[in-house]
């Protein structure tokens, strides 16, 4: 069995790291470039940086920043926010992201997903999926959000779970789906929404969006069947450290990188 991943994700706001519930409340959480080197040295297994208001504000990701957090890790980074095109997928490459995370721009073009798999890889193509539970169905359906990065956002009526489905279809070749409802609130991530997800694809599956003890990435993981967990809060402000959490995880028999 393949080693399940504790990524830390930095939600970048006007060059600093913030934390907010449902991407509005931000606090601030600290300087990118000095909390991912603090992260590659904790061991954790990979990094997320999200340039939150990229898309929202409808810019450019910010460019240098991404190139000093690469400096500084030696694990695999993923970055996502306000990439377009595939000049912006090959700039983020080119600036030290090992992968691109690709969510408002590939539901308005779909086939930016396909361009960016052909060009570089699969392996490289992140769908960023930030989902929102349904409250009109009686059996469990999320639709797809765009645009969250100040809070609002667009809900666009498109099934999470059938948008994904296309998203590997083009050549995705992860998914990190962050569901809406628990962002922020510490209260455990949507574990039907990973579940159902997990036994739908058949790609990596990284679960985000809840996390508040160490029992709530044991659930993501067990329960929910996810590839990985993504956390903030319970790693940004001290309430759990990365060697804990892989310590904790592997006494529950998940297979975890020492």
């Amino acid at each position: 069995m393949l080693a399940k991943r504790i990524i830390p994700c930095l939600d970048v706001k006007e060059g600093r790291v913030v934390k907010g519930i449902r991407f509005v409340d931000h606090v601030d959480a600290g300087d990118p470039v000095s909390m991912a080197a603090f992260y590659d040295e904790e061991g954790a297994d990979e990094l997320v940086f999200y340039d939150i208001t990229a898309s929202s504000d409808n810019r450019n990701i910010m460019l240098d920043v991404v190139g000093r957090v690469a400096e500084q890790v030696f694990i695999p980074l993923t970055v996502g926010g306000g990439l377009r095109s595939v000049e912006d997928m090959l700039a983020m490459l080119q600036a030290g992201a090992d992968k691109v995370s690709l969510n408002t721009a590939a539901v308005e073009n779909p086939n930016l997903i396909k361009q960016g798999a052909d060009q570089f890889g699969s392996q490289c193509i992140v769908l960023g999926l930030d989902a929102i539970r349904s409250p009109q169905n009686s059996t469990p359906r999320w639709e797809v959000k765009v645009r969250t990065g100040n809070g609002g956002g667009i809900t666009t009526g498109l099934d999470a779970i059938e948008w994904a489905k296309q998203a590997v279809d083009l050549g995705v070749g992860e998914i990190v789906v962050n569901s809406i409802d628990a962002d922020g609130t510490k209260k455990g991530y949507d574990l039907d929404l990973l579940r159902f997800l997990s036994e739908t694809v058949t790609v990596p599956v990284v679960a985000s969006g809840g996390a508040g003890n160490l029992d709530h990435l044991h659930e993501a993981l067990e329960l929910g069947r996810a590839d990985a967990v993504l956390a903030a809060s319970i790693f940004h402000f001290g309430t759990h450290r990365i060697p804990e959490a892989k310590k904790f995880l592997a006494s529950k028999g998940i297979p975890i990188r020492p």
